[in-house]
């Protein structure tokens, strides 16, 4: 299927791993372009080879999404890179297990900072031009629980639920002028933000007393309908299909991407 990305200009943040990295991979298959977006220059400037030597057309900037003025500084830097914005994956995130009583006013901050100021200004610097043009794509990375609260992660629940309504504004304001903006809703992924040492999956293994990180790992799997935790490459593929020309009459959406963990219909 050819997904009509040939050449669309896209942004992608927390590309330096996990789900971001395999969108910018899947996006470049396509024949797109793509600015990589992630604080950490020496894994940014690693995958930025291992992405060339693919065959991708990537350029890289190291910035923190969450500092001043992030949003221009990135839409500018894509424009002076390849001259246009088509697409923006908003998908830099972070996460710890600390339940209620133990998160603290400034964990809420950061993650509303995260999840919900940094899009807005990467969603204002470059929609309007998007819609100056008739066509744009927007991909809000939320998260399972921004639909249904982890107890664990409640900063983190909140941040990705107002998300979701953020992206819903978006979508409404824009769909008319040929902007498409979109969530998705992943499950638990094996991705850096689990897999790595005193990640996700070490947090959950230590809280629910599990021997071993496989054992911690299987547990966490059996929650899931499907049995097993997402690859990244499972939730990139639904990212990439809505930024592709296919999802010409998907606008507003929330998707689910998570293996049938959250039952509901909407």
């Amino acid at each position: 299927m050819d997904l009509g990305l040939k050449d669309r200009v896209c942004v992608v943040t927390g590309a330096s791993g996990g789900i971001g990295l395999e969108v910018t991979r899947q996006l470049c298959d396509e024949g797109a372009k793509v600015l990589m977006v992630s604080r950490d220059p020496g894994q940014l400037a690693a995958m930025r080879e291992v992405v060339r030597a693919e065959g991708g057309k990537v350029e890289v900037v190291v910035k923190d999404v969450t500092s001043d003025c992030a949003g221009q500084h990135i839409i500018a830097a894509a424009n002076q890179a390849f001259g246009k914005v088509d697409v923006l994956v908003n998908n830099a995130g972070v996460a710890e297990w600390k339940p209620l009583d133990d998160a603290s006013e400034e964990d809420f901050r950061f993650q509303f900072e995260l999840s919900v100021i940094a899009p807005l200004n990467l969603m204002r610097a470059a929609i309007p031009e998007m819609a100056g043009r008739g066509w744009g794509r927007v991909v809000n990375v939320s998260s399972t629980a921004g639909k249904r609260p982890s107890a664990m992660m409640p900063d983190y629940s909140v941040g990705k639920a107002a998300m979701l309504s953020l992206s819903r504004q978006f979508a409404e304001r824009y769909a008319a002028e040929g902007v498409m903006v979109n969530s998705v809703c992943p499950g638990p992924t094996a991705s850096d933000l689990w897999m790595a040492e005193g990640g996700l999956l070490d947090q959950s293994k230590e809280a629910a007393g599990h021997a071993s990180r496989e054992e911690a790992l299987k547990a966490a799997g059996a929650k899931r309908p499907i049995g097993r935790l997402a690859t990244p490459e499972e939730i990139a593929s639904a990212i990439v299909f809505l930024c592709s020309e296919r999802a010409s009459y998907v606008s507003g959406a929330a998707w689910g991407v998570d293996g049938g963990t959250v039952p509901v219909i909407i």
